[in-house]
Formats: structure tokens, sequence, C-alpha cells
């Protein structure tokens, strides 16, 4: 059986991870997330896990389920030009991407960078 698509992919890894960790800060289970953006629960479990490639349909599901621009998920699959501002990393992916900061910090951090813009 051979390995899906981006069973490897530096890149699907990461976006995978930046997928989960914006469910994670806004406290939505897998299956929830999966309804908002008419996901499947399983699909959403492997793009998680960096094993697929999404479309640009399920991309621009996911954005609008996390409140992002779209082409903030694109800049993180790599599919915007680097001098591009998407690319540009924002206050909050800033934070969920800090490796020095543990999950339970992330997300106190993003609570109050919120909560001095309101949208909290």
């Amino acid at each position: 059986m051979s390995a899906p698509d981006g069973a490897d992919d530096p890149v699907l890894k990461a976006f995978g991870q930046f997928v989960k960790t914006q469910r994670q800060l806004a406290r939505v289970s897998q299956r929830h997330l999966a309804r908002l953006s008419g996901v499947s629960d399983s699909y959403l479990s492997q793009l998680e896990r960096g094993r697929y490639r999404p479309s640009a349909q399920v991309v621009t599901a996911l954005a609008d389920a996390f409140g992002l621009a779209p082409k903030a998920l694109y800049a993180k699959l790599g599919l915007l030009p680097e001098d591009d501002d998407a690319t540009r990393p924002g206050v909050e992916e800033a934070i969920i991407d800090d490796p020095r900061l543990g999950q339970p910090q992330k997300e106190a951090l993003i609570r109050v960078y919120r909560s001095y813009l309101g949208d909290d």
C-alpha cells in the first residue's frame, strides 16, 4: 500500500500542526471543526497529521471556520510567493510558531492579545 500524497512533506506537516493549533486555540474538537468547515472529521485528522495536501476549497473552508483570511493558510502551504504580505507572520502566528512556548502559554498570550483588540 502506498503512502498518502503528503506522508513525508515537511510543509504539509507544518500546515497540519498550524491547523491543529488553531483548532486547539479555538477550543473546538476535530468533529466540531469538521462540521464548521464541511470537511469530514477523518479527513481533518489526516490533514492535522500532515498526510494530505488539501484542495483550495478545503483551505478556504478551514480559513473561514477559523475566521482567518484564506491567503494566510495558502501561505502556510507555500502557495503564495515569499514576498507576499500573507507570508509575514502576524502576532498570533508568531505566537503559535514559537517553539519556546508551551500550549497553555500560547493560549494565554493569544487571549491577552485578542482582548487588546476587542476580539476576545
